[in-house]
């Protein structure tokens, strides 16, 4: 390739970001109107499910319903947010715009009839396959399109949840772990600010969320600026939400592969998982668990809200809510985990604070922020959005959970097609820069290898 003689530095610099202002213009004022449209219709399915419990009983024909507009509409938009990070990682064959308008139908099938999902997936997709409709407009060559298609990720993902510093830096994060590539990071931070301005603009309010706690150094540790023993139990709590996180991924998967093993009448997996729904439903006595779970209007209903004061979740609200959501989007209803994660986060922060005495506020904002972290392998995106959402003031406690949590999960995740470009710990055997799937593959293989190595071994 030609290299061009650069005798002033700062011109290219201009006209480079001249030009993907320019780009993330478009990209940023339809996103942000398609989020806010959807929010608002989500809102109001929200409500209408609440006030007609029945729907629940046809949660069932909504998947049936959700499966075939898939398979006779959707051709490659089922792979959803794993689809766009391999454009990012390998531009093929492109990401479908057919994928914006089916992930929000869907979405909001979901949530009507009661399955337990978020929208963070769907905010995310819509991006994705609006920057790459974009992208073939203008004609743009494959590193360009890699780049507005994280611009898309970016402008998604802040405005769904109002924290567009956060969402630039997950696009940038999320592709690859351990490694961040920072061409692309003035458009994704450009694409999420204007993408929130512009749905902010059209009347959408996100939940607010506070932790009252403020962080005191008494006594013999006063000579440090934090609280060390709290800062004890922030480094064991972020390990049990890098577990959550774990789980909630490897449940997930496990669900989907054996559906899809077990079950040869696809449409039938939705069907049996819409018939596991209700009588989980059924046997705990709540609808706690279905839906997004952000608020309820039940003042005594678990809901992530709630979780922010003592005695706001049960012991294992965390563990509902992870099979309640890992049952839904495993049998193929639509919608995003991360919502839902944030649900598992803070309560089982809030359950750890009634364990070890630790505020419950901070620990669920903890948990909803380090769960995340750990099952997407994004601890500076998560980091970040604590700030955005609750405050500087306990800083030191996000990143240590936070990043705790992202060692703990493990290389596992809710992306099969995210990358590993950096191992988080050395002296592990793994794909060269291979998917999480690859490296999940693996790793059952070799299970099953120790088994029966060790069957043999007690045999003779």
């Amino acid at each position: 390739m030609k290299q061009r003689k650069i005798p002033f530095e700062h011109f290219f610099i201009v006209s480079h970001l001249v030009r993907w202002t320019l780009l993330a213009i478009p990209v940023s004022l339809t996103v942000g109107s398609l989020v806010a449209l959807f929010l608002w219709l989500l809102e109001r399915v929200t409500d209408t499910r609440i006030g007609n419990p029945w729907l629940l009983f046809l949660l069932p024909l909504a998947g049936v319903a959700i499966h075939f507009l898939y398979r006779y509409s959707g051709k490659n938009a089922e792979a959803g947010n794993n689809l766009i990070m391999d454009e990012i990682h390998k531009p093929g064959g492109g990401v479908p715009a057919r994928m914006a308008p089916l992930v929000i139908v869907t979405t909001l099938l979901t949530h009507l009839f009661g399955g337990s999902a978020g929208r963070e997936g769907t905010a995310v997709q819509v991006g994705g396959s609006m920057a790459n409709f974009f992208a073939a407009r203008f004609r743009l060559p494959p590193r360009d399109t890699r780049m507005l298609l994280m611009t898309g990720m970016a402008a998604g993902f802040g405005a769904v949840f109002g924290t567009p510093v956060t969402g630039a830096i997950f696009a940038l994060e999320v592709p690859a772990l351990g490694r961040i590539k920072h061409d692309a990071l003035l458009p994704c931070l450009m694409a999420s600010v204007l993408a929130d301005i512009v749905c902010g603009a059209w009347g959408i309010h996100h939940t607010h969320y506070s932790i009252l706690f403020k962080d005191v150094a008494t006594g013999f540790f006063s000579v440090f600026h934090f609280d060390l023993l709290m800062l004890v139990r922030v480094v064991a709590a972020g390990a049990v939400f890098g577990f959550g996180g774990l789980l909630f991924a490897e449940t997930s998967h496990v669900i989907k592969d054996y559906s899809n093993r077990w079950i040869k009448v696809k449409w039938l997996i939705p069907v049996i998982g819409g018939l596991l729904i209700i009588l989980l439903t059924g046997i705990l006595g709540t609808k706690d668990y279905l839906g997004l779970g952000v608020t309820a209007k039940d003042p005594h209903a678990v809901t992530i809200v709630s979780c922010f004061h003592k005695g706001g979740a049960t012991g294992f609200s965390w563990l509902w809510k992870l099979l309640f959501t890992a049952i839904t989007l495993g049998t193929g209803f639509k919608g995003g985990e991360v919502t839902p994660l944030f649900f598992i986060g803070a309560a089982l922060g809030n359950t750890f604070a009634g364990l070890t005495g630790a505020p419950a506020d901070l620990m669920a904002g903890l948990g909803f922020i380090a769960v995340f972290a750990g099952a997407t392998n994004t601890p500076l995106a998560c980091t970040m959005m604590g700030i955005e959402l609750f405050g500087a003031d306990n800083v030191l406690y996000y990143a240590v959970a936070c990043f705790t949590a992202y060692y703990f999960s493990g290389h596992t995740g809710i992306y099969n097609t995210q990358r590993v470009s950096v191992p988080k710990i050395d002296g592990l055997s793994l794909p060269a820069n291979g998917t999480l799937h690859e490296v999940r593959q693996k790793r059952i293989v070799s299970r099953r290898a120790w088994f029966d190595n060790r069957g043999t071994g007690l045999k003779k």
